[in-house]
């Protein structure tokens, strides 16, 4: 039977001392605070009125289900929280690479997207999307976006604009393929908010195919701009980085390869990105170590590369926000891998791509984990793992 709860008051505090820029060196602070509820896998989307919206995922990892809250306080208490999926157990948290992505619109309107689970109903595996109601007392029964392809792996993902345009954003196999280098990347567009979406279509033609069970990011940026990022695996063994553009709504899309990474297996990565006043920012994994670069919204292209200071190489999963005033803050999971957790670490950057604060580090990633951050009003961002 599904229940449904209102959102209230903020009455959930996340863990962590409050965030605050550094009054002296003028250095952004960096708090690192746990999901509520002993949750996993956090995703963060921030409105244009400052309200961070933050989901999560909770139970036994190859069927739970997605939990959402919400801070009107820059992050420092959460609303009750709220389950997203009305279908219990149509979540999956095993991999990493297939749970919930979260996007807000121009209006507030929460939009959630992720891979069903094998509980979620006979047949090929779902492409979920919901998005919350109206008065925001509970999220929408969930529809499958996918209905002409099959054999989706790696996780999807949603972006929205202002303008009421949201992506569902996945890779997956056409009927009659099944080839990992054949695979391709896949759209599904809404003019109204989520209410409807226009049957998918492969976006880029080059057979470059998709790396089975990686996940794939999407972003819509604030001049109507729809870029994707995702991992190749054209002969096998070129796992490249591809990133998409359009200009035009996701009407058509033009690409380009930002990074190289020869090997024959699936890294099971994921990537991000983030817009604020120093620009719009990719962040992605090569060969253990996570990187984040600018992208030129005139050009589709990425510059400005830097990586994570330090040795390790065991680095995964990085997650990024922008606050006011244009610093960048990579965060990343360290020593996580197949059915193991770790630790988050992170690196503040100024708007050039100098580090400006010291690397930060906590131990107590959950198995299944990842990290997720973003910007407090004050200056300072959060670190949530």
């Amino acid at each position: 039977m599904r229940g449904t709860l209102i959102l209230v008051a903020a009455t959930i505090a996340l863990a962590g001392r409050p965030v605050a820029r550094d009054a002296d060196s003028g250095r952004p602070v960096v708090t690192p605070q746990r999901v509520p509820g002993g949750g996993i896998q956090p995703r963060v989307a921030i409105d244009d009125r400052g309200t961070v919206h933050l989901i999560y995922f909770r139970g036994e990892p190859s069927h739970g289900d997605i939990f959402y809250v919400r801070s009107t306080g820059g992050g420092g208490t959460f609303s009750d929280p709220m389950r997203v999926n009305s279908a219990a157990g149509s979540a999956i948290a095993t991999g990493s690479v297939r749970g919930a992505q979260i996007a807000v619109g121009g209006t507030g309107l929460v939009h959630v997207a992720w891979n069903g689970s094998r509980s979620s109903g006979p047949g090929s595996t779902p492409m979920f999307y919901t998005r919350l109601n109206d008065p925001g007392t509970a999220f929408e029964p969930e529809r499958n976006i996918m209905r002409g392809e099959y054999n989706l792996d790696g996780g999807g993902t949603v972006a929205a604009d202002r303008s009421g345009h949201v992506y569902i954003v996945w890779h997956a196999n056409a009927p009659g393929e099944r080839d990992e280098g054949k695979r391709r990347v896949w759209i599904a567009r809404s003019a109204d908010d989520g209410r409807s979406f226009d049957r998918e279509r492969s976006v880029f033609d080059e057979p470059t195919g998709a790396c089975g069970c990686c996940g794939l990011g999407a972003f819509a940026d604030r001049r109507g701009g729809v870029y994707v990022l995702f991992r190749s695996a054209f002969e096998v063994t070129n796992r490249d980085m591809y990133l998409l553009a359009s200009r035009d709504l996701g009407e058509h899309f033009s690409g380009v390869r930002i990074d190289r990474w020869n090997a024959g297996v699936c890294m099971m990565s994921t990537q991000a990105f983030a817009e604020g006043s120093s620009g719009l920012f990719t962040a992605w994994e090569t060969e253990g170590q996570v990187y984040v670069g600018r992208i030129d919204p005139r050009t589709g292209t990425v510059s400005n590369v830097v990586a994570a200071p330090g040795s390790n190489r065991s680095r995964k999963h990085p997650a990024l926000a922008v606050n006011a005033r244009g610093d960048v803050l990579l965060a990343w999971t360290e020593g996580t891998a197949w059915n193991k957790g770790g630790s988050a670490a992170w690196q503040a950057f100024d708007a050039a791509g100098r580090t400006n604060s010291e690397p930060g580090h906590a131990d107590g990633v959950p198995v299944w984990g990842l990290v997720s951050a973003y910007a407090r009003p004050d200056g300072g961002f959060a670190v949530v793992y």
